[in-house]
């Protein structure tokens, strides 16, 4: 039951109710996946109506008894609960409704149950009541019993195709247009609506929805995407649509930049949610400012998020009111003489740029790969490429259907990372989650050279949290088993950064990095030893990640690598072995049934300093194993 509001002090109790009920009633019809909610429960309050007509026009005598009642009281808190809801409903998201239906049900019987549970605490038969109207009380009073119980049944249709339509790349446009007319996502304008409330969950949540937000995103995308362009109609005249076509259409509100108040051309979110245009809150943040322009609330963060459900519903409008859409302008500074980049190769790489914005797609996949390689050239050029403004325009090739354009750009974004000063500006540029993308359903060799770029952006650590956020270290953990030796190692060494920031070590393992680790630890020839056992290491660290490894049946592996491996590798088993033994008995006991002393004794004389320390740690428990009679020993261990 949903309890808490106080009731308002306006007015009498009755007149409250009334009120309450008169304005249930008159709310618009729900047109979305609850419409058959939404509808059952306004009904069923709407017949309340006649109750508090009938006691409002009673005597001053009976008016005080009746606000001495608690099942009023009640009633009053439970309307005010029903109205938020239902009013929520009608004006949120249709897709986050729709996709959150089991939560959103759970509301709807959490309002009939409270109302229900009022309406039980009436006593009636002292209520001087026309009979009609204890009839019609006691039949909604029934109704709300056995909604209580049973809750609306789903619309199976509805949620296979939403499955669907989030599952599949293309889906069939049957389906879309079956979900559109479901939840009412017929046109433009109700897209842009759709957009907005979106957007208001973002800031709802304080800048940081979750995966549903990119799943709503992606799919109210597709929805745009199966919509058709609307176009003049046949019959219209010459000059009709030549009117039609100079036509100045009034640009809807959201899609005017808060700061210029200009028609976005690419827009991006920061963290409280709110939505800009990039190059004006990119100024806003290169002044030092710290705060979000439009709320004033202070930034978590300055990463910004490229707003691709906005941008493609601004491509829509502006196609079907006839405006161009505005190019995106490129954010090259005019170096000054004798800077470090005067001996880039300028005159190609300004070329090359005007080619990436406006070119087609082969122009634009020809030009990814002449960037490619002149990033790759020297540190002259990587300066010049990035001050060109090409980092956002290859950020947005990277989400491009052609593989081999894809390939170029996320390669283009690794050789420009190796400059410091870009890793930022790539960051910023919002290719986290395009990267992560590409990483996830790329060719293999972008997925690799999406691994290796990711490794590079990691170096810093603010980067480390956004990209295992992002979704990373699963993708990293598949291309650690299927990759070739050069992406297995891409990926390894990326995991291995990632996994410095406490909170991804968590996250890797929960992914289910364990046991590759340990089939790479086993298969010497594999070239891939080094790797494993460093990343185990940092693992062996994390709580989550001692459990993992020590299912894993790790300590006779251990022990071959503390005999006969490198300096490096029996260092960082011996880390491991430590951090399994030190507090648990059991792989203790496993440690010195496999003969670990004479392995450990000579690496406490041979092996490195951090090496000799954990080996004489290991020693001193296996030691401490063997005084069974002492239980403060056990207990201690």
């Amino acid at each position: 039951m949903i309890m808490g509001l106080t009731c308002d002090s306006e007015g009498p109790l009755l007149s409250q109710l009334a009120e309450l009920v008169k304005e249930i009633s008159g709310l618009p019809e729900c047109r979305n996946s609850c419409k058959k909610m939404h509808g059952n429960l306004v009904r069923r309050i709407k017949l309340l109506s006649p109750l508090f007509e009938e006691l409002r026009d009673g005597n001053e005598e009976s008016m005080i008894k009746i606000e001495e009642i608690k099942g009023f009281e009640l009633l009053k808190v439970a309307l005010d609960s029903a109205k938020e809801l239902l009013k929520s409903i009608n004006e949120g998201s249709k897709l986050y409704q729709a996709l959150q239906k089991d939560q959103i049900t759970y509301k709807f019987q959490q309002m009939t149950e409270a109302i229900e549970v009022a309406l039980n605490e009436i006593p009636y038969d002292e209520l001087d009541l026309l009979e009609e109207v204890q009839e019609q009380i006691e039949l909604v009073h029934a109704q709300l019993r056995r909604a209580k119980g049973r809750p609306d049944s789903p619309d199976l249709q509805l949620e296979h195709d939403l499955v669907v339509a989030q599952k599949e790349k293309d889906p069939d446009h049957a389906i879309l247009k079956r979900i559109s007319d479901k939840l009412q996502l017929r046109t433009i304008n109700d897209l842009t609506k759709e957009s907005v409330a979106l957007h208001e969950l973002v800031i709802a949540s304080g800048g940081n929805p979750g995966e549903r937000f990119e799943e709503m995103a992606s799919l109210l995308k597709k929805l745009k995407d199966s919509i058709p362009t609307e176009k003049p109609e046949a019959g219209t005249s010459e000059g009709e649509k030549g009117s039609m076509k100079h036509r100045s259409p009034v640009i809807p509100d959201d899609f005017r930049c808060p700061i210029s108040l200009e028609l976005m051309k690419d827009p991006v979110i920061v963290s409280t949610g709110q939505t800009y245009e990039r190059s004006c809150i990119q100024k806003w943040l290169d002044a030092g400012h710290k705060t979000c322009p439009k709320t004033q609330q202070t930034l978590l963060h300055t990463a910004l998020t490229p707003n691709y459900v906005l941008k493609s519903l601004i491509a829509l409008w502006c196609e079907s009111n006839s405006v161009e859409l505005p190019k995106k302008q490129g954010t090259c500074r005019s170096r000054k003489s004798g800077s470090s980049a005067s001996d880039c190769d300028r005159t190609a790489i300004i070329a090359l740029m005007e080619k990436l914005a406006n070119g087609n797609s082969e122009e634009q996949r020809a030009a990814a790969g002449e960037l490619r390689l002149l990033a790759k050239r020297n540190a002259d050029n990587r300066v010049c490429i990035a001050e060109a403004g090409a980092i956002p325009l290859l950020v947005e090739l990277l989400s491009s259907m052609d593989p081999r354009t894809q390939e170029h750009a996320v390669t283009a974004l690794l050789n420009l990372s190796i400059n410091d000063s870009n890793k930022g500006t790539i960051v910023n540029a919002g290719a986290i989650p395009d990267i992560v993308d590409v990483l996830k359903i790329g060719s293999m060799e972008a997925r690799e050279n999406a691994a290796a770029t990711l490794f590079s952006l990691s170096v810093i650590d603010e980067n480390k949290v956004a990209i295992g956020a992002a979704g990373a270290i699963p993708a990293l953990i598949k291309l650690l088993c299927e990759g070739s030796p050069r992406g297995k190692k891409d990926a390894a060494t990326a995991i291995f950064n990632l996994s410095i920031y406490q909170g991804n070590k968590a996250r890797a393992v929960r992914a289910g990095i364990v046991p590759p680790l340990m089939r790479l630890l086993k298969d010497a020839g594999g070239g891939m030893v080094d790797e494993a056992l460093a990343i185990l290491a940092i693992l062996a660290s994390h709580q989550e990640g001692k459990a993992a490894i020590g299912q894993a049946d790790p300590i006779p592996v251990l022990l071959e690598v503390i005999r006969t491996g490198s300096p490096r590798n029996r260092e960082n088993a011996a880390a491991v072995l430590w951090s399994l033994c030190t507090g648990n008995l059991e792989q203790l006991k496993i440690a010195k049934e496999s003969s670990a002393e004479e392995a450990l004794k000579d690496l406490s004389e041979s092996g490195t300093d951090r090496a000799k320390r954990k080996a004489g740690s290991i020693l001193e428990l296996l030691q401490r194993l063997e005084v069974k009679e002492d239980p403060v020993s056990l207990s201690s261990l």
